[in-house]
């Protein structure tokens, strides 16, 4: 068995990755994004299985679909990097499936989004359909905030500002919910808590460990497997009409979440890929 670990930055997270293939003497190779070219008439990889690791969602995206045409198995696939990696592509999927999420519009002129920001009711949250670590994130509380922060939207004039992703705000108990699916099983969950209405351990959030209760775990496991399954880690929030699976993120960090949890994260992701190898 060979195993490939698609890379552009060598995190903390690869080098637990990296360590636990080294424990296991299994072979394996880092594919640097930074120095690959494909030829895409030909199949040049020999690779078992390939596990993504990419920071940039954009060229994950082109190399997964290039590996998966080749009949290369990947974690995750390229099915399911399009869709986690696109908020609105997700949303549709959690309702398409009945997971329970917030209220979502989606507006295409400063106009029509700002009607549908008064439809929901402030306050509302805008995203960008693409994005991670909590960036471009905008809580808006009333229609003069309303206006000035579409009208910046429209002023930057790129395509992903043009697509106005709007969400109604959650009123979370300081904190969120991150769980962590790996193939059927939601392997463990941590609170992520903060003064700020952004909880992401990337902007400061702070890591604690949360019970597996079997809510988290059912709603968890439906969110993975409405976006297609593999290595995920599912935010929840908790809301008044219960908890809702806000995002789906498939190459998530995880160095914050081994110690608070006890669970060696890395090992269960190794255990999937290697069993996902030995399927094929």
């Amino acid at each position: 068995m060979k195993i490939g670990i698609l890379a552009s930055t060598i995190r903390k997270e690869e080098k637990l990755l990296l360590e636990e293939l080294r424990r296991r003497s299994l072979p394996h190779e880092v594919i640097d994004v930074r120095e690959a070219t494909y030829d895409l008439h030909r199949r040049p990889c020999d690779h078992d299985i390939i596990l993504e690791r990419c920071v940039s969602h954009s060229v994950a995206l082109y190399i997964l679909k290039v590996l998966n045409g080749w009949g290369i198995k990947t974690v995750n696939s390229y099915a399911v990097a399009d869709v986690c990696g696109n908020k609105f592509l997700t949303t549709m999927a959690l309702i398409e499936h009945g997971v329970p999420c917030p209220r979502t519009k989606l507006a295409f002129t400063p106009e029509s989004a700002l009607q549908g920001i008064e439809e929901i009711g402030y306050p509302v949250v805008l995203k960008p359909a693409i994005g991670s670590w909590g960036r471009l994130l905008s809580k808006v509380n009333d229609r003069e905030a309303a206006e000035a922060i579409l009208e910046h939207k429209q002023i930057l004039g790129t395509y992903h500002h043009a697509i106005f992703y709007i969400q109604e705000y959650i009123r979370k108990p300081g904190r969120d919910i991150r769980a962590f699916v790996v193939g059927d099983e939601t392997i463990c969950a941590i609170y992520r808590a903060s003064d700020h209405w952004i909880t992401n351990t990337a902007r400061g959030g702070k890591a604690d460990n949360c019970p597996v209760t079997p809510e988290i775990d059912d709603l968890s496991r439906r969110a993975a497997k409405a976006v297609g399954g593999g290595v995920l880690a599912i935010d929840l929030l908790e809301s008044e009409r219960g908890i809702l699976v806000n995002e789906v993120n498939y190459t998530m960090e995880f160095r914050n979440s081994i110690d608070v949890t006890g669970v060696d994260i890395p090992a269960r992701i190794i255990d999937y890929v290697v069993a996902e190898a030995e399927r094929r």
